[in-house]
């Protein structure tokens, strides 16, 4: 992975034929750029899948986003830190993998960006950046979400983009 720069980007990567759009044509005015949230679970798979088959039908770009959090105590285990961080290279390389193949196998413009913080941050932030016409997560599978909201939740209220999210 590349050093974090400051804004919490890990890495950027990118896959498939360079992204065309074409002339406008009507009838085929929907999405541009669409991002999709992944973290390596059930649901965000199926995001994943779907989003890529929006993007491939409106010859949209497809922007793939995946955060690692950095735990907040490894400075008291720093072994435990290290053992996690690699977890999560091991995640992030794996998704690599599955996102290079997948672009190739469906001729798709795509884009694998790594961010290091918190994901609704990290989701918002790139979606600004690309101009994303639209946004595509996984529904949460965990009971924590009853508590602080959802990923999906607080991004459908705090974002400026349709939020499809995907059971």
């Amino acid at each position: 992975m590349d050093v974090e720069d400051g804004t919490g980007v890990l890495s950027v990567e990118r896959f498939g034929p360079v992204w065309n759009p074409g002339p406008f044509e009507l009838g085929t005015d929907g999405p541009g750029t669409v991002v999709v949230g992944v973290d390596g679970s059930r649901t965000a798979l199926r995001a994943a899948s779907y989003a890529a088959g929006v993007a491939r039908r409106q010859r949209a770009r497809l922007i793939v986003v995946y955060v690692t959090m950095a735990p907040g105590w490894e400075s008291m285990a720093p072994m435990a830190a290290g053992a996690v961080q690699q977890a999560a290279a091991d995640v992030a390389a794996e998704i690599r993998d599955v996102v290079a193949h997948r672009a190739q196998e469906l001729g798709l413009s795509t884009t694998l960006v790594v961010r290091l913080g918190d994901p609704l941050d990290a989701l918002r932030r790139t979606a600004d950046e690309v101009h994303a016409d639209m946004v595509v997560v996984g529904a949460s599978e965990g009971a924590g979400h009853r508590i602080i909201g959802s990923l999906a939740t607080r991004l459908v209220r705090t974002g400026r983009w349709p939020v499809t999210v995907v059971p």
